[in-house]
């Protein structure tokens, strides 16, 4: 039995969608990385570990995606899906512990809010890409 072909949404409907859901990843990317350097200098208890290799540590990876996230690039957005489940797993650790909840479930909601508008964006990014090359038309 044939398949039917799948119907691309209109570029109408995808342009303000992929507007939002970029700012929105940028404002949580963003977010992330100074809920970090924020926690790290002033609320962590590091135990006499050096502040910046702890924060080296946990930027380095935000670090390397930072320049396709500013571009746009779906492919930049894609790794960030990857990436940052190792802050949303982090976050939920620190929920955890009454001494880190707030600052864990902080982490929680802004690693899954990046996820959820990066993981849209690289979506909505490729139909609007494909409707473009004339396809679906």
């Amino acid at each position: 039995m044939a398949r039917k072909p799948k119907v691309l949404p209109p570029l109408d409907w995808l342009a303000p969608r992929l507007r939002l859901t970029r700012t929105l990843s940028l404002a949580c990317f963003f977010g992330l990385m100074a809920l970090l350097v924020a926690n790290n200098l002033w609320f962590a208890n590091l135990h006499g570990a050096r502040v910046e290799v702890i924060l080296a540590v946990e930027l380095v990876p935000l670090l390397l995606l930072l320049p396709g996230m500013l571009t746009g690039s779906a492919r930049a957005h894609a790794w960030t899906c990857f990436v940052v489940n190792i802050y949303f797993i982090k976050g939920v650790l620190a929920a955890f512990d009454p001494a880190r909840a707030v600052f864990g479930w902080i982490e929680v909601i802004v690693s899954l809010g990046l996820f959820v508008s990066a993981l849209l964006f690289v979506r909505w990014k490729f139909q609007h890409e494909r409707r473009l090359a004339g396809e679906g038309a």
